[in-house]
């Protein structure tokens, strides 16, 4: 067969088509056949990071727009998680930080697709991420617990050494480091060092 021929296949007359159950056949019984709880559509976790200089208002349009794809493609968001601005890693696009934010969908490919192409357009934003999963995380993601966890902490005032006893080196008297049950140092001597 070569390109562009296409296969020929018989045209049988109507009283010889082929059934998909023979006469007779009672197939399941009502009530057994295989359900689905939920509809078959796939679920995503999308994450984008817009420009640290895009204003808060802005990044929620963005976000509302890019949930309104979602929705006018048959899907919906579930949830949305603003992070805010972190730091990243390294550099990217010229900027250190940027705003995170986290979509929930449960919608066809087309719609996570249509997405991804609209922040590839889109100059506020500077990286995107999408991830398939079987089901979807219940209650505040894993970013948002530790940003609870370190509010709780600043809240209960355990901050970086600041009311520890030593703190750092430049507030201890004759600028040493800890020097426990030693006795304390020897003078240095000055003559000794310059002769060397």
């Amino acid at each position: 067969m070569w390109q562009g021929q296409s296969v020929r296949r018989p045209v049988l007359p109507p009283s010889e088509h082929i059934e998909s159950f023979p006469k007779g056949s009672k197939g399941l019984p009502p009530g057994t056949a295989p359900t689905q709880e939920r509809t078959s559509m796939p679920l995503y976790e999308h994450v984008f990071l817009a420009r640290q200089d895009a204003s808060t208002q802005q990044v929620e349009e963005l976000t509302t727009q890019m949930s309104g794809i979602v929705e006018q493609l048959g899907g919906k968001v579930v949830k949305m998680e603003n992070w805010g601005v972190r730091s990243l890693t390294y550099r990217m696009n010229k900027n250190r930080k940027a705003h995170f934010v986290l979509l929930n969908i449960d919608g066809p490919s087309a719609a996570v697709a249509e997405i991804e192409r609209q922040e590839r357009i889109s100059e506020d934003v500077i990286r995107y991420l999408t991830v398939r999963v079987d089901e979807h995380e219940e209650g505040p993601s894993a970013m948002m617990r530790k940003a609870d966890r370190d509010r709780d902490r600043d809240d209960r005032g355990g901050g970086f050494r600041g009311d520890r006893d030593g703190g750092f080196r430049g507030d201890r008297e004759g600028g040493g480091g800890y020097r426990g049950d030693r006795a304390p140092r020897r003078p240095r001597d000055e003559d000794a060092a310059v002769e060397e």
